[in-house]
């Protein structure tokens, strides 16, 4: 058993402590790919570090994201709600947490989510979407234009 546990302490990943820039904890494993894709962290030229299915005891499995060099506004981190509304941000600067965020879901959503309903004004003209966030887990929002429900697994960015 001790031989066990001496092995899983060698196995652990390590990962170097950035200097300045942003680490996004506690999104759910199965989520982070969608995380990476929809703040566009897949464009940036910024060193990036991720890490999924890690042991938590709040999620089972979790998948962190350390982005050096970036600080997130507040229109991207409520597109980080909307996939996982329990993330907690972690803001370094000089090897430091300085602030700590804790994600919350908006009571609206504007401009971030297209509404799934093809014939929607918003899918057909210039509108800006807008969504009053009726339930945020599982995530369901209500179009303020054509009132239909988006849910989870219908959520597209713009």
């Amino acid at each position: 058993m001790e031989m066990k546990d001496n092995m899983k302490k060698k196995l652990k990943l390590k990962v170097s402590a950035i200097k300045d820039g942003t680490v996004i904890d506690h999104i759910p494993a199965k989520s982070l790919f969608k995380v990476i894709s929809i703040l566009g962290l897949d464009q940036i030229e910024n060193q990036i570090t991720f890490g999924t299915n890690l042991d938590s005891a709040k999620l089972g499995g979790k998948a962190i994201i350390k982005v050096t060099g970036k600080f997130f506004e507040d229109n991207e981190i409520n597109k980080i709600a909307l996939i996982a509304p329990h993330a907690k941000l972690n803001i370094i600067r000089d090897y430091e947490v300085v602030e700590k965020k804790i994600v919350e879901t908006p009571e609206k959503i504007r401009g971030i989510v297209k509404c799934f309903n093809p014939k929607c004004i918003t899918n057909n003209e210039t509108i800006t979407t807008c969504f009053k966030v009726i339930s945020d887990e599982p995530i369901a929002l209500k179009c303020r234009y054509c009132e239909k429900i988006t849910t989870e697994d219908q959520i597209r960015m713009v």
